[in-house]
């Protein structure tokens, strides 16, 4: 996100664990209690307050991340405004593995889709068991086939050839006997 020419602050950086709509979503939900709780909490008389409610790794990890604190309502407010730019103009992909991926794996993939693409990409994960090894990935206008299947496909004539060569080229080993 590329800051306001008035802000001063620097542009929000989203954890690499966030990757996807829902964990956007979800932080929205959470950031929208814990600013209703605070609220409440004004309202109360002092020393009568419940305690703070617990907050889930990913905004503790997104807070620590920009630097801010979730007790401030203007640091609350600016990354509610931030999630909100997120859910609504993030990029998308969407990408279907053979089975479900590993979190490390995600993590290394987002980290490396925001370095190289977009910094607040989010992903789509969609299984599709008849791939054997690869991905499909897919973009609101392109799609791109990284399976094996597609590669060995695409390796088909090459492969022809190279039988078609074989039968057709006389056997240069001699077909005797070997006695042990």
């Amino acid at each position: 996100m590329v800051p306001d020419a008035d802000d001063k602050s620097p542009a929000l950086k989203l954890p690499d664990t966030v990757f996807g709509q829902a964990e956007v979503r979800r932080l929205k939900r959470e950031l929208e209690s814990l600013d209703d709780f605070m609220r409440q909490a004004n309202l109360r008389e002092a020393g009568k307050q419940p305690p703070l409610p617990k907050t889930s790794r990913l905004l503790d990890a997104l807070a620590s991340e920009n630097g801010l604190n979730m007790l401030q309502a203007a640091d609350r407010t600016k990354l509610s405004a931030f999630l909100e730019q997120v859910d609504q103009s993030a990029p998308v992909l969407h990408f279907s593995f053979a089975a479900d991926p590993s979190v490390a794996f995600l993590t290394k993939l987002v980290a490396w889709l925001r370095e190289n693409m977009h910094p607040q990409v989010m992903i789509n994960l969609g299984l599709q068991p008849t791939l054997a090894a690869g991905c499909i990935v897919r973009t609101p206008r392109r799609s791109f086939d990284l399976s094996l299947r597609q590669h060995l496909l695409q390796q088909a004539p090459l492969l022809a050839k190279a039988v078609q060569e074989a039968e057709s080229a006389p056997s240069a080993t001699p077909s005797v006997g070997v006695r042990l």
